[in-house]
């Protein structure tokens, strides 16, 4: 299995890192030329979301990646992958992928010094650890969305198809429950 990781800005060797351990290839995407490269999947790593918006743009990927994305490449994005997939972002009214139909809240829990990690329950994969860096949360899931875990009342995990996001970040702890959730969406298991 082969697992492209958009490597623009943010944690994206994290997520290499998790994924070799659980057996998957991954090579980076930087350039329109790494996209053309064959892939099971995808992950869109944490960051910054409007500087990777501003790259996916500039570069010239947004729309090839979005139009992979509707034919069914599966996706995980954390934190601002979360964002860049959501079609509804409080406060903005421009484009991203904007393939899963989600309204997110950015920087819900406020700046740096909102950080935290907890353990809750994530459905499909049980009790994990999770970290949140300046994370946003999911306000609402519509269509054949569906929320996974909530903190706080919060939704924190949700799926629609073959898109998973996370407003933590799973690559950063030892756990890899969550990036196994993803590897057997890929694989149909899921």
């Amino acid at each position: 299995m082969k697992i492209a990781v958009m490597a623009l800005q943010g944690a994206f060797i994290e997520h290499e890192r998790m994924l070799q351990r659980l057996g998957a290839e991954t090579f980076e995407v930087r350039q329109r030329s790494d996209w053309d490269q064959p892939k099971d999947g995808l992950i869109l790593p944490g960051g910054e979301s409007t500087t990777q918006l501003k790259l996916l743009t500039d570069l010239g990927l947004l729309d090839i990646v979005r139009r992979d994305l509707l034919a069914g490449l599966p996706v995980f994005g954390t934190c601002a992958g979360l964002i860049l997939l959501a079609k509804d972002v409080e406060g903005e009214d421009f484009a991203r992928l904007s393939t899963m139909d989600i309204r997110v809240r950015r920087n819900a829990y406020g700046r740096q010094l909102g950080s935290f990690a907890t353990e809750h329950d994530m459905k499909g994969v049980g009790t994990i650890p999770m970290t949140f860096i300046r994370a946003p949360y999911i306000e609402a899931v519509s269509g054949e969305a569906e929320s996974l875990a909530e903190v706080d009342g919060h939704i924190v995990a949700a799926r629609e198809g073959h898109q998973l996001v996370t407003a933590f970040h799973p690559e950063l702890n030892d756990n890899t429950a969550v990036h196994q959730y993803f590897l057997d969406m890929v694989q149909g298991k899921k």
